[in-house]
């Protein structure tokens, strides 16, 4: 799987937090509340930021198994705080060779957080096959749907991100990626499995005064766009210069496109 640096997981985790969307994560609490004692496991964990926003909406009692590959990334999640009452385990593991050793131990929610869009549809069908087995509910956030806005719009923003979109389904370490079709298909995999499933949209709004999210993403749509070779230096270049002036100028907003789901097994209360 490609690396995420902690700098790069805290300065967009304030932005993950507002966008999640309330409907799903009312839905997923009001699945838990009766249960004195909660045991979540978290897919892809990074620095813990599944735990610290849906851990304080849960009852006292719950433990964490926090699952990630990148044992840096484990480390500081383990420093991490966590809400009153609350334990963790982490566990380093490769999610794409070993994805059933997470379904070692039983759990009354699987989550996953930006994890999607990023894996196969191969490997997608693998974890539903297995959170079906164990008749247990998902909770899918934050999964990247090919949405992008740009106030104020620039000539070449649809290029770039058409381009972004293209790079966003090559192998990111669990085979050919589904990029944007992640949630819609991960939503049609799980009704297919007789789950029923609440979604709804979880937009990043990042405003003009959000500087170096803004810079941070820029930088990292060109890189992406460029490698796919569907765009000349010269019209990236362009498009940068064109975007920094606006944030400069205090004018540039960004929307970025994002879906929630939770997945319930039929019966589930």
């Amino acid at each position: 799987m490609s690396g995420f640096t902690p700098d790069w997981l805290a300065l967009r985790e304030p932005f993950d937090a507002r966008a999640r969307n309330a409907r799903v994560l009312d839905a997923v609490v009001g699945l838990l509340e009766n249960r004195p004692v909660l045991e979540i496991v978290d897919l892809a964990c990074g620095t813990g930021s599944t735990l610290r926003a849906l851990g304080p909406h849960l009852s006292r009692h719950q433990h964490w198994r926090l699952i990630d590959s990148d044992r840096a990334l484990l480390a500081s999640a383990a420093a991490g705080p966590v809400p009153d009452g609350a334990t963790m385990t982490v566990t380093p593991l490769d999610l794409n060779r070993d994805l059933e050793t997470a379904f070692a131990a039983d759990a009354d929610l699987v989550t996953a957080s930006a994890l999607l869009d990023l894996v196969s549809a191969t490997w997608l069908d693998r974890l539903a096959a297995k959170i079906a087995a164990r008749a247990v509910p998902f909770y899918a956030a934050l999964t990247y749907d090919g949405r992008v806005e740009f106030a104020p719009p620039d000539p070449f923003d649809q290029a770039v991100i058409e381009a972004f979109n293209a790079h966003q389904r090559t192998d990111k370490g669990f085979g050919p990626a589904l990029g944007p079709a992640a949630a819609r298909t991960a939503i049609e995999r799980f009704r297919a499995l007789g789950f029923r499933v609440v979604h709804g949209a979880s937009d990043w709004r990042i405003g003009p005064h959000d500087r170096p999210m803004q810079e941070a993403l820029l930088s990292g749509w060109a890189t992406a766009a460029g490698a796919t070779g569907r765009l000349s230096p010269s019209r990236l270049a362009a498009w940068r210069l064109g975007r920094h002036d606006a944030l400069a100028a205090g004018l540039s907003s960004i929307m970025v496109g994002h879906v929630d789901f939770l997945a319930c097994p039929i019966g589930t209360r």
